[in-house]
């Protein structure tokens, strides 16, 4: 057999043995990944739509979320893993199974890639070599964090990716190569490219100064490895530019709890297996096997004094790193990620896996086994204690530690003989195999498990692909929920979206308008009040239901088109709610009134910032007087506590700024025209100045029928452009319910171009003197600039290997000496 093929095998083993063992406890468990379900279901879902041409969007925009937003970025953010492209293949609404392997495929993958890059690191065993990568590819943060969001996951390939691509610089070899290399991490996910590339940058510098290299050696792998990670980064380019302005105009994360002092105790129980929950800190566990081999490293006199201590410094810095605020901010972009803190703990694993096979490819002697059996001794007994170690983490350790020390004590006294060695190594396996699954069964079954029926998912989405009318109007999935992202999942148009990228001009309109929203901002919910689903033309959408569906479609009675015109002159107003929904709707149907204190704790009111509502008692009374016969609705805001009024009661959890209650309705304005609300808060709650507003009988009804007089006579949408028809000689300003995000260009009656004006956050184009046509289209900011950067990368690329190889060819002789050799002897 040769020995590429061996290397294939072997490398195919490990990716068999880390993808089966995550199957196999994902299947013992029988429960997913928290937050599978919130974000990578969803998302593939829609790619499921984009590849079958069944979304009403494409890569640029999204008209599904958010009432129409950018998503490219969101593209390049949470679908770039390419395995999640076959999963359009699969039937739709086997969006677990998609995830799921595309989970495993990720596995494998880094899991074969470790191999390979610990195998150029160091040779050594090879099947040794397989096990201790499974170690990393089965590592407790793909089981407590990564399985669930397969593009962190990719940072699981990219790290032995940038390895391989460093350890070309170091051989001087395949610059071209490495540059793609980097360029297939940036572009697979940005956040833990950035990471990857940090640890591979400290992974060669290891590497470069551990073994006696000549000076001018040094310099030209450290310029080689300089110039081909920037390069690749260049070759991003399109990714990087698009995703870092679309951040830039992202809503801000909400605050987190900060970091502070967790104790050495809490971190190094991390390195313990089937230690999981709890506090937030980084899941370094890379299992029994990969933690005793790399506490040996300090014991194994066999590895070169300046390896053994350069290894040892730099997971000590890392380590530390994770202890130290100010550093831990460095290694997460200077902001803490508000979903999952230590995102980075793959770097960590991976550095470990590496150390660990420096000294495991070197033999540990007796010495090296027993000190890093004590060094695991002192760690269990520090951690001890701790609500995160659990019992089969005293089983794991206490048997998997004393067979496998005995097991690496059988291959240093007789690793001549083949059947000592393959007994050891059958050992091996099989505890680094036991420990994965029952560490994968331990931290998947704690997790908790989701509620959405795949039934009812069905049923939502053949009610709203049997309703849906675009352009005509929206079929929003709100105010019911399944996941943050039920539009995406049931290819509706609704509000509803949760992304790292949400624009803030989106967040603050829904916000304005009236919709609750969380995480926030950076999770949004659709209207629920009959005025804004007619800003928003939504003709239906899903409330809530009995089961098992749970949900119960609404058809609205009328609404306007997607465009509008909005009279000349017309002015927003921004005091309330009401008064919001009011100016784009270009009429007036609400009675907002100052409601009067009738009982209870006394408010205060704090001009037009709104009241301050104390706690305990019976409860505050508020009145307001509005026109009989209305339907009276109330906007808490960020109200915590019981609101009750007109024969209805609803709990409100607000809390700002992190989550914004939606409008709420109460009830039928009584004859006397007096609503009262009783607020029984929890704590001292902020209330609008204005929270009742009473929608008047007919109101709407007729402010949509102007609407649809005077609005388009007919919209057409494009994936990214949006075009309407109107009334001949219209004037004043079209309003598109779309979120004015930057990047939209319009144009009027054909003419030029350019970036339309934002009425309280929609897209508004003036209509001037009159016109019947508009035209506008969406173009990411940063894309252009990103794709001529990419490509002068690649013309570079190009050249340099059109240069290298026509430098390999052989120099063929002058045609003259060719001649010469080619006459008969003699002639």
């Amino acid at each position: 057999m040769g020995e590429r093929r061996r290397e294939v095998l072997v490398c195919g083993g490990a990716a068999g043995l880390a993808a089966g063992g995550y199957g196999l406890a994902a299947a013992l468990s029988g429960q997913w990944p928290a937050g599978a379900e919130a974000v990578a279901v969803p998302y593939h879902a829609h790619l499921w739509d984009l590849l079958h041409g069944q979304a009403a969007g494409d890569l640029l925009v999204n008209w599904n979320s958010g009432y129409g937003a950018p998503f490219l970025a969101d593209f390049f953010a949470y679908l770039m893993n390419p395995f999640s492209w076959p999963t359009a293949l699969l039937p739709r609404d086997q969006g677990r199974l998609a995830v799921l392997l595309v989970t495993l495929a990720t596995i494998g993958l880094g899991t074969a890639l470790m191999t390979r890059l610990l195998g150029r690191l160091h040779p050594g065993p090879r099947w040794l070599r397989m096990l201790a990568a499974v170690g990393y590819g089965l590592c407790a943060w793909v089981l407590d964090v990564g399985g669930a969001a397969p593009m962190w996951l990719w940072g699981l390939v990219s790290l032995p990716l940038l390895g391989l691509a460093a350890d070309w610089c170091l051989r001087e070899r395949h610059w071209v190569a490495g540059a793609l290399c980097v360029a297939l991490a940036w572009a697979g996910n940005l956040y833990t490219a950035a990471l990857a590339t940090l640890a591979a940058a400290l992974l060669f510098a290891v590497r470069l100064f551990a073994a006696p290299r000549p000076l001018r050696h040094r310099v030209r792998a450290t310029g080689r490895a300089v110039t081909m990670a920037t390069a690749g980064v260049l070759l991003a380019s399109p990714v990087l530019f698009v995703a870092v302005l679309a951040a830039r105009r992202a809503q801000p994360e909400s605050p987190v709890e900060p970091l502070g002092p967790s104790g050495v105790g809490a971190h190094l129980a991390r390195l313990l297996p089937a230690t999981h929950g709890g506090q937030r800190l980084p899941d370094v566990a890379i299992g029994v096997f990969g933690l005793l081999v790399v506490c040996g490293l300090p014991f194994n006199r066999r590895v070169r004094p300046r390896e053994r201590a350069l290894w040892c410094t730099a997971l000590a810095l890392v380590a530390a790193g994770f202890l130290w605020t100010p550093t831990v901010l460095v290694w997460h972009g200077l902001a803490i990620p508000a979903g999952g803190p230590y995102r980075v703990a793959f770097v960590l694993s991976g550095l470990l896996v590496l150390a660990g096979w420096v000294s495991l490819a070197h033999r540990p002697d007796r010495l090296t086994v027993l000190g890093g059996a004590a060094v695991v001794a002192l760690i269990a007994g520090l951690a001890a204690g701790r609500h995160t170690v659990r019992p089969a983490t005293w089983v794991l350790l206490a048997v998997g530690g004393a067979v496998l020390s005995a097991a690496l004590w059988l291959l240093d006294r007789r690793h001549s003989d083949r059947r000592a060695t393959a007994l050891a190594t059958w050992v091996i396996g099989g505890a680094v195999l036991g420990n994965a699954v029952w560490s994968g069964y331990a931290a998947l079954g704690s997790a908790p498990s989701g509620d959405v029926s795949p039934a009812a998912v069905r049923a939502g989405h053949a009610t709203l692909r049997a309703a849906a009318d675009w352009p005509r109007g929206r079929s929003d999935p709100g105010p019911h929920a399944f996941t943050p992202n039920d539009p995406l999942l049931l290819n509706g148009q609704g509000g509803g979206w949760f992304s790292s990228y949400l624009p803030t001009v989106t967040a603050l309109l829904l916000h304005d308008l009236g919709a609750g929203w969380t995480a926030g901002g950076r999770q949004t919910a659709s209207v629920t009040d009959p005025v804004g689903q007619a800003l928003f033309g939504v003709r239906v959408h899903l409330d809530e239901g009995p089961a098992p569906r749970s949900f119960t479609p609404v058809r609205a009675a009328a609404t306007p088109p997607l465009v509008t015109v909005l009279p000349p002159g017309a002015r927003p107003e921004r005091s309330s709610v009401w008064a919001r929904q009011e100016s784009l709707l270009g009429s007036q149907v609400y009675d907002a009134p100052l409601p009067v204190p009738a009982g209870g704790p006394a408010p205060t009111l704090h001009g037009t910032s709104g009241w301050s509502v104390p706690s305990g008692g019976e409860g505050t009374v508020f009145t307001a007087a509005c026109t009989p016969g209305g339907t009276a609705y109330f906007h808490g805001l960020w109200y915590r506590g019981t609101v009750s009024g007109l024969g209805s009661a609803f709990r409100s959890d607000g809390e700002q700024p992190t989550t914004a209650v939606p409008i709420h309705r109460l009830g039928t304005v009584p004859a006397d025209g007096v609503v009262r609300v009783t607020l029984r808060s929890d704590v001292v709650s902020q209330l609008p100045a204005r929270p009742i507003g009473c929608l008047r009988a007919g109101a709407l009804e007729a402010a949509v029928a102007r609407l649809t007089a005077t609005g388009a006579t007919r919209v057409e949408a494009g994936g990214h452009t949006l075009t309407a028809t109107l009334p001949a000689g219209s004037t004043g300003t079209a309003l598109l319910s779309v979120p004015a995000t930057e990047g939209w260009t319009c144009a009027v009656d054909g003419g030029r171009r350019a970036a339309p004006a934002s009425v309280l956050g929609m897209i508004g184009v003036p209509l001037g003197g009159g016109a019947s046509r508009i035209a506008c289209a969406f173009r990411p900011p940063g894309l252009t600039e990103g794709l001529v950067v990419a490509s002068a990368t690649a013309a570079v690329l190009a050249l340099v290997a059109l240069f290298a190889r026509l430098s390999r060819r052989p120099t063929r002789p002058p045609r003259r000496d060719r001649r010469r050799a080619a006459r008969p002897a003699g002639a």
